[in-house]
């Protein structure tokens, strides 16, 4: 490929920025999808498609850019692009197709910024654990490397199964909205959130990158401000909703 370090750190840089900016954004502007849809921000298409639509870069592009480095051969290189691959071919080809999502859609402007952002996030962290990082067989044994794992893994299986209690909410055909009951949903709204949050800081601590960070700084700064929402949506939706309950950290936030 042809760029290089320089240009490397400087796109990470923007996207440490963009994580700012998208932060103060959402905090003010709902994005209108899901529960929270609306019909005035212009053209719409399927959700589903949308889904995989702006989710693909981060699977096939990812791919591409990887096996462009240098390093693509190395073991914990490898390791890195399996732990990647492991979370975005169940979100961007299964995840999908297991949504109740008939009749629904986005509007084309959330997927297209959205797979903008894939752009940019899959080229800084693909180029980094395959060319500009440096991993060699020692990283085995930093412990760095396995507790990320384990935050990882441990954020990929919450979401997976919140993501799962929710889809078993509604039966096929089924609209609406219910109170999701059960597991980690009895202590806060958004567990799937809370899931995706602690994978991608996993990520950061397993690379132990500048790119790993920007891309979990982005993550809570996207999704933080949206879980809040939800959490207020149901709130004033359903007048029995638990009290208790917080939004995507139990007993805190």
């Amino acid at each position: 490929m042809v760029d290089s370090p320089e240009i490397h750190r400087a796109l990470t840089w923007a996207m440490i920025a963009l994580a700012i900016v998208t932060f103060i954004a959402v905090s003010r502007i709902t994005a209108p999808y899901g529960r929270h849809e609306q019909a005035n921000w212009g053209p719409r298409m399927p959700a589903k498609l949308g889904w995989i639509v702006m989710e693909s870069p981060a699977v096939l592009l990812f791919a591409w850019i990887y096996f462009q480095g240098e390093h693509r051969f190395e073991l914990v290189p490898l390791v890195l692009l399996g732990m990647w691959q492991f979370h975005y071919v169940q979100r961007t080809f299964v995840y999908p197709f297991r949504m109740r999502s008939e009749g629904k859609t986005m509007p084309v402007l959330v997927c297209a910024l959205a797979f903008g952002f894939q752009l940019l996030n899959v080229y800084v962290n693909a180029r980094w654990i395959s060319a500009f990082g440096s991993y060699d067989a020692s990283w085995l044994s930093d412990p760095r490397l396995w507790i990320g794992a384990a935050l990882f893994l441990g954020g990929w299986l919450i979401n997976v199964k919140a993501d799962a209690i929710l889809i078993a909410l509604r039966k096929p055909g089924e609209q609406g909205y219910k109170i999701p009951r059960g597991w980690l949903y009895e202590y806060i709204s958004c567990p799937n959130y809370l899931g995706e949050m602690l994978e991608w800081a996993g990520w950061a601590v397993a690379t132990w990158s500048l790119p790993g960070l920007a891309f979990a700084m982005f993550t809570i700064a996207n999704i933080g401000p949206r879980a809040l929402v939800n959490h207020r949506w149901y709130r004033q939706t359903f007048p029995d909703y638990p009290e208790q309950r917080k939004a995507v950290i139990p007993y805190v936030l």
